[in-house]
């Protein structure tokens, strides 16, 4: 089994998600300058998050079924962040605050290697994103996207991933058919 997907069915035979929340299209989870020491996870429909530069959305990460999404930076800090949560669709996510979830992690090893695994792994994909805008052209991009993440493209609308891949949606278009 996913070693995710257990930690989830342990949070679930412990019943400590605080509640569910239902988000209709394009509501916010969570919006800049708000702190949230929350972790979610998504039970059904997706949902981005983003920052706003001089009026410009910039998508920095995506969430979809049997997915863990948070404004990390304030999780970790608990300090407001500039970070917006928003569904893309109607969505569902089972919520657990920080004092449970961290008391959850205290309570095994094997959870806190799993917690580790989390962390890195999305470390992993935001060095390798960064290095991805940096120095690849936006077809490699795209391809290495398509190949890490396929579902992407069935959960997520494409102006949004062409603003996580850091490209136009005519751009992305473009790729998509060439």
């Amino acid at each position: 089994m996913n070693p995710l997907l257990k930690f989830i069915n342990s949070i679930n035979s412990e019943n400590l998600w605080d509640k569910e929340i239902e988000l209709e299209r394009n509501e916010y989870l969570k919006v800049s300058g708000s702190i949230d020491t929350n972790i979610y996870f998504v039970i059904q429909g997706s949902l981005r998050i983003f920052v706003i530069d001089e009026n410009e959305e910039h998508t920095i990460r995506f969430g979809y079924k049997d997915n863990l999404i948070a404004a990390l930076d304030s999780f970790l800090n608990e300090q407001p962040s500039e970070l917006f949560i928003q569904a893309l669709k109607k969505t569902r996510v089972k919520v657990i605050n920080k004092k449970k979830y961290k008391s959850f992690i205290a309570s095994s090893i094997e959870n806190e290697k799993i917690w580790l695994i989390i962390l890195e792994n999305l470390v992993l994909q935001q060095m390798e994103r960064e290095r991805d805008i940096l120095t690849s052209s936006p077809t490699e991009r795209y391809n290495r996207v398509l190949k890490r993440s396929p579902q992407l493209f069935q959960e997520i609308p494409n102006k949004y991933i062409a603003s996580y891949l850091r490209m136009t949606p005519e751009t992305l278009s473009r790729i998509k058919k060439s």
